[in-house]
């Protein structure tokens, strides 16, 4: 999919064939702070440049952690969109503060659909206002880090034995993604180089959902016996598994 190189909207790019997975620790107490200046400041701006800012998220297992997604429609556009936001007046306005709220801002997965229609499927969402609806439910952000080069083989065997009996146990997959292997476009925001991931987006209106999922995939034998031991024999160490609760803006919802 391509967007003009002149000025876009969000619907331009809501197929995002770049995904960035970034993960914020913040000063203890911030969190807030972050959030009501991210979704009040940061979202339009962002879009009006030409990326999709897909979904913002409090991580339940730690209070100095933020969690969002942008999207992109190729490494080209990401650039031209990074540099115009970043060298741009709303960020020279809030950057400070915007900073002052962080400890480090490194943990940056460059990620890209495992297979075609596996990416987050925006296009038919609207921005909430930030007055909206606060009933944002779950999502589950599950990452396998892999040996290098077997993204692909991982992506088919998730889509024909692992997706299946997720969702039959109750999951709404969102999106699966692997690696990005090209290099960064723009170095100034350094990504994490040299990795093999592979993760994949779960959505439950509540925890109370999710807890009813974990339930019946502990009692599936077939996840018991065939499916989670492959699945472990091919990541590298255990998974790492993120609840995030979205915040009021985020487009990407449980």
């Amino acid at each position: 999919m391509a967007i003009d190189t002149g000025e876009t909207g969000p619907s331009d790019h809501s197929g995002a064939a770049i995904v960035e997975f970034r993960r914020y620790r913040l000063r203890p107490g911030a969190r807030e702070t972050l959030i009501h200046l991210f979704d009040g400041t940061f979202i339009e701006p962002q879009e009006e440049v030409g990326m999709r800012v897909i979904g913002q998220f409090r991580d339940l297992d730690d209070p100095d952690s933020f969690v969002w997604l942008r999207g992109f429609a190729d490494m080209p556009h990401r650039a031209d969109a990074l540099g115009r936001f970043y060298g741009g007046p709303v960020w020279a306005a809030h950057r400070d503060e915007a900073n002052g709220t962080m400890i480090n801002s490194d943990n940056v997965l460059l990620l890209r659909p495992s297979r075609a229609g596996s990416g987050f499927p925006m296009a038919d969402r609207s921005r909430p206002p930030a007055t909206g609806d606060k009933d944002t439910g779950l999502i589950i952000a599950t990452t396998c880090s892999l040996a290098p080069r077997t993204e692909d083989a991982f992506a088919a065997f998730f889509a024909a034995k692992v997706q299946p009996l997720l969702e039959g146990a109750g999951a709404r997959i969102l999106a699966s993604l692997v690696t990005e292997r090209s290099p960064n476009t723009f170095p100034r925001l350094p990504v994490r180089e040299g990795e093999t991931v592979f993760v994949w987006f779960s959505g439950f209106p509540d925890l109370a959902a999710h807890g009813r999922y974990r339930a019946s995939l502990a009692q599936s034998e077939a996840w018991a016996r065939a499916i989670e031991p492959e699945l472990e024999r091919q990541i590298w160490r255990p998974r790492e598994v993120a609840r995030l609760v979205p915040t009021a803006r985020s487009l990407l919802r449980g």
